[in-house]
């Protein structure tokens, strides 16, 4: 877990020819991650000042200082966008930041160690915890609800998972 910056975006190439870039939102709102500037690449040694200029299919065309032609907007392709923990909003009880989920080990309700939260996927509907099950290289995928997982404690490094049927692989007898 990351306890000072969390992804909210990434940069998926060039937007014409004048140095624009296409921009993927990871925020609730996604216009949001404007408000977030300045960010950074992963490593944390870059840092990048976000101007939205238009929303776009799949994101936004922002400029970046510096970003003057297509060739330095494509060089960035890929580029992870991460805020200050500190410059995101605090989240209600029933909210997570997906950097805060991944690594949480996952415990059914009797107990029983099912495995780790691999990573946190979102395909258009609700999310989805992959979790690498217990023992092997096995993953599966888990839906983050209420219903599936009823308790997430953060301070604990773990939350109690209640699968749905058929979502566990069966024992070999």
């Amino acid at each position: 877990m990351s306890d000072e910056a969390v992804c909210v975006g990434v940069i998926s190439g060039s937007y014409g020819v004048k140095g624009e870039l296409r921009i993927k939102s990871f925020c609730a709102t996604p216009e949001d991650i404007e408000t977030y500037s300045p960010l950074s690449d992963e490593s944390g040694t870059r840092q990048f000042s976000l101007a939205l200029i238009r929303p776009i299919k799949n994101g936004f065309s922002a400029r970046i200082a510096d970003v003057a032609t297509k060739e330095d907007a494509d060089a960035l392709r890929g580029v992870q966008l991460f805020a200050h923990r500190d410059q995101l909003p605090s989240l209600p009880d029933d909210e997570f930041y997906h950097a805060d989920l991944i690594g949480l080990d996952v415990f059914d309700t009797g107990g029983v160690q099912l495995g780790r939260v691999k990573t946190v996927q979102n395909h258009g509907a609700d999310d989805l915890l992959e979790l690498q099950l217990s023992g092997t290289s096995t993953t599966t995928f888990l839906p983050f609800t209420k219903a599936a997982v009823p308790t997430v404690d953060l301070a604990a490094g773990r939350l109690i998972a209640d699968p749905p049927d058929g979502i566990l692989p069966q024992a070999k007898d």
